[in-house]
């Protein structure tokens, strides 16, 4: 007798999963293996999709390693379509015409996307977003579209957008909700994220409801809404949910939900006991779980139940989540909208840093339910256990979401989780496999990541992965890897002397030698841009360097909420001429700008376009202004008083003092930005101890402080020398900042640094003042170095007619963006709120695109 034959009908992540899984199982687990797919290509990471527009190809995104199914004896087809399954005679019929018996069938069919029967659907350069050859179709009509609509606003809807920016299309999102993503988010984490999606560019119309598409007018399409209003656009790519791909089931006579979806038992068999449905397509407990997790599960439950292990069940799965939409951290976990009765929650709201964070917890305060993270998810992995485990909170709930505070988060670490607690849910990995394989001396994190296959799904558990390895290391004491990321296999100050010692200058010679891949992602490219920029000081947007920046570095100011920019020229110290005043409101009234006087003592001027920043500065740069770097991980500022020129209290000059530090350090970038400030006399009027580096004259000369900060937490600085000369207040201060430049870790302030810095300030005394290292020359040198090739980056741009060709709004176009709403107040613009755009929008016609 023959070994019985296994037959998948869908090789996409879940029918691999099965397949993996299998693999793996004992030999006495013997079947013969086939797989169809209707797909050219072998299983991929549909997670990661969107990716394939910022240069990965199918092979990346590739699941499938070399010679698998060569070494596990499993047959694979492509491009196969199966017309119909044959229950009585246990055999599937072929688009082909041939047929093919089975004894056990897997059906891994997944889903398709849903598109509204919206007359016009069918129109030329309409899409959907779900498979390689759709992104293909999609990259081939935006060739010649200028602007791009997605209709949907969930978790593939912003996928589908981040497509769309990334082909350079002027993309919008249409959501029949009130808000974005209405599943995961509250109300308040659906504005929040409406708000930075529109800040990168992305304009977003909620509650549209799309009544037709027809021919437009200046554009190829005609998107017309239900209360009137209407959208021109060239490309249109649905994106508003999925529905479970079960025709093939409904064929065969199998169970079926009352709205689609193949029924299953705990065991993953359908009616049909010799057919089995995992992922998408399934229907348990009537649920569909349309995430990557559950269907890996589903895949686990089948292979053991097919190999004869009939204590596998599966029992349901967790629906939180965790991504990152268009550069956004989002996440949802659990009960996110508090609807378990009597349940309490804890919010905090950072308009500032744009972060928003939620907690649910069970009326008596002992369990967390839920949680919304928006902005920054670092704390993602460890929350989402505590859900799980339902593992006690602290007494305190918002100790949960508060920024870490002497120790008062130290209960919420990897640590606190049971042994038993999920880490990685796509693979099933739990904290005690993890530790067990550190200690039996996987010790590597990409190691640990292989052998466990946690955090190679998904990805979402990666951070937590991490924490988990790091304790356990350092139980066993061994040292930490502090990996800045998947890509290099160094910490910020490792790669920061690797680029040094061997005058690397470029990311492609420095991932070439020193990492791995060749794309690198949004954490390695800009820390290897601002060392880059420590180090050699070359102008930012050289054609190596410039697609390394972030948005505010690429375009040389700061992004503001409305997609607008704000533009800071230096004024060195707070000491201005009467004619550069006239200048910056001439400018500023000429160009319709918000002014405002900063607390840095210089004049911000808000609201310019991307298009007329060239122009303003072309205006600033003739009258002696220079860049003010206010949009750089740079030194900003240097405050001062009025000192011993006027103030009947000072011992000495703080104004000179404070001109001299801010023209010898403009422009020098840094791991986080550097605020300085010079007081006159021990009054202390410029705050200099709250800042990087603060300086207060005495009667003998200068105290030097450093390591101040007054941001978020605020940090008084330490005193580093007192009395000094100008001479040695230079000195110091060149060594102490080529120090910190050299040895902070990515985005770490100063205050930060020191205060994770062995042997903390007397340390910094010992290698600045003493030369303990035996590096003080070095470290001037470097300096000098930075001092020397200085720039104004608006003068260097202003001046390339090929730089020039980025200030503008469209890819394609020289107009400018018409669509910004403003209102008066105080004398001055600023931008609209909600509200008052609404009010706009009731009493003037809708038509985004007629201006274009």
């Amino acid at each position: 007798m023959g070994k019985q034959k296994v037959i998948v009908i869908g090789n996409g992540m879940v029918g691999h999963k099965f397949l993996e899984t299998v693999a793996t199982l004992p030999e006495n687990c013997a079947f013969e293996m086939k797989i169809i797919g209707e797909e050219p290509n072998t299983a991929y990471d549909r997670v990661h999709l969107s990716e394939f527009f910022s240069g990965k190809t199918a092979g990346d995104l590739s699941l499938v390693p070399d010679n698998f199914y060569q070494d596990n004896s499993l047959k694979v087809a492509s491009s196969t379509q199966v017309t119909e399954i044959d229950r009585i005679n246990k055999e599937i019929h072929y688009a082909n015409g041939n047929n093919e018996k089975y004894d056990k069938l897997v059906l891994a069919t997944g889903s398709y996307p849903f598109v509204p029967p919206i007359p016009g659907k069918d129109r030329d350069n309409v899409f959907v977003y779900r498979t390689i050859e759709d992104l293909k179709l999609i990259a081939e009509g935006a060739k010649n579209s200028r602007v791009g609509v997605v209709i949907g606003g969930g978790l593939l809807g912003l996928e589908a957008a981040k497509a769309l920016k990334d082909l350079g299309l002027e993309t919008h999102v249409v959501e029949f909700a009130p808000q974005l993503m209405a599943i995961q988010l509250d109300e308040t984490g659906g504005e929040l994220l409406r708000k930075k999606i529109e800040n990168l560019g992305v304009s977003v119309h909620t509650s549209k409801n799309t009544k037709q598409i027809t021919d437009g007018g200046n554009f190829h399409h005609k998107l017309c809404f239900a209360d009137g209003s209407f959208l021109e656009t060239d490309l249109i790519l649905f994106s508003a949910g999925i529905r479970p791909r079960d025709d093939l089931a409904k064929q065969s006579g199998l169970d079926m939900g009352e709205r689609g979806g193949i029924v299953i038992n705990d065991r993953c068999q359908t009616s049909d006991p010799d057919i089995y449905a995992i992922g998408e397509c399934a229907l348990w407990d009537n649920k569909i779980f349309g995430l990557v997790a559950p269907g890996y599960q589903m895949a686990k439950v089948a292979a053991n139940q097919i190999c004869q292990d009939q204590s596998d069940q599966f029992t349901g799965a967790d629906m939180s989540t965790k991504l990152k939409l268009l550069g956004v951290d989002v996440a949802s976990i659990g009960d996110a909208h508090g609807r378990t009765p009597g349940s309490l929650s804890y919010k905090l709201i950072d308009d500032i840093n744009g972060i928003y964070k939620k907690v649910v917890v069970d009326a008596k305060r002992k369990k967390l339910l839920g949680a919304i993270l928006i902005g920054e998810a670092d704390s993602y992995g460890t929350l989402l256990q505590f859900a799980l485990n339902e593992s006690p909170i602290p007494n305190k709930p918002e100790q949960l979401i508060l920024p870490a505070n002497d120790g008062d988060n130290a209960a919420l670490g990897v640590e606190a989780l049971p042994d038993e607690a999920q880490i990685c849910s796509c693979n099933n990995v739990s904290k005690a496999e993890l530790c067990t394989k550190v200690r039996e001396g996987c010790i590597d994190l990409g190691e640990l990541k292989s052998c466990t296959k946690a955090g190679t799904s998904c990805g979402g558990c990666a951070p937590l992965v991490k924490q988990i390895l790091d304790s356990e290391l350092a139980k066993q004491g061994l040292e930490v890897k502090k990996d800045l990321c998947e890509h290099f296999p160094y910490s910020r100050q490792e790669l920061f002397h690797l680029a040094r010692v061997h005058k690397i200058k470029t990311f492609e010679d420095l991932i070439e030698q020193h990492g791995k891949g060749n794309i690198g992602c949004d954490i390695c490219k800009p820390t290897a841009a601002s060392i880059f920029a420590s180090l050699w000081n070359e102008y930012i947007l050289n054609n190596g360097h410039a697609g390394l920046q972030d948005t505010n570095d690429y375009y040389l100011a700061n992004m503001q909420k409305d997609g607008t920019y704000s533009v800071v020229p230096r004024v060195a110290g707070g000491e201005i001429t009467p004619d550069k005043l006239i200048v910056l409101g001439q400018v500023a009234k000429k160009y319709d700008l918000y002014t405002k006087i900063t607390g840095g003592q210089r004049v911000d001027l808000f609201g310019a376009r991307v298009d007329q920043l060239p122009k303003i500065w072309s205006e600033l740069v003739a009258a002696g202004f220079e860049s003010g770097h206010a949009y750089g991980k740079s030194v900003r500022t240097v405050k001062s008083c009025v000192g011993s020129t006027w103030c009947r209290y000072g011992v000495q000059d703080s104004v000179g003092q404070a001109i001299h530090l801010e023209e010898r350090y403009k422009g020098l970038r840094s791991p986080h930005k550097l605020k300085f400030a010079v007081s006159g006399c021990t009054r202390e009027c410029a705050e200099a101890q709250s800042k990087d580096v603060g300086v207060i004259a005495t009667e003998k000369g200068w105290n030097l402080y450093v390591c101040g900060n007054g941001g978020m937490k605020p940090r008084h600085a330490d005193l580093l020398a007192s009395d000094l000369t100008d001479q040695a207040l230079i000195q110091y201060t060149d060594r102490f900042l080529m120090f910190y430049i050299s040895t902070a870790d990515r985005l770490q302030r100063t205050s930060v640094w020191l205060d994770n810095l062995e042997g903390g300030i007397d340390y910094v005394k010992d290698v600045v003042i003493n030369d303990s290292l035996g590096i003080g020359k070095e470290l001037e040198d470097q300096m000098h170095h930075v001092i020397n090739t200085y720039q104004c980056e608006w003068k260097t741009t202003i001046e390339s007619p090929e730089k020039m060709k980025r200030f503008t709004h469209f890819v394609n176009s020289k107009q400018s963006d018409q669509k910004l709403q403003y209102v008066r107040e105080r004398g001055q613009k600023r931008p609209a709120t909600q509200a008052e755009k609404q009010e706009m929008l009731n009493t003037i016609p809708f038509k985004e695109a007629a201006t274009h």
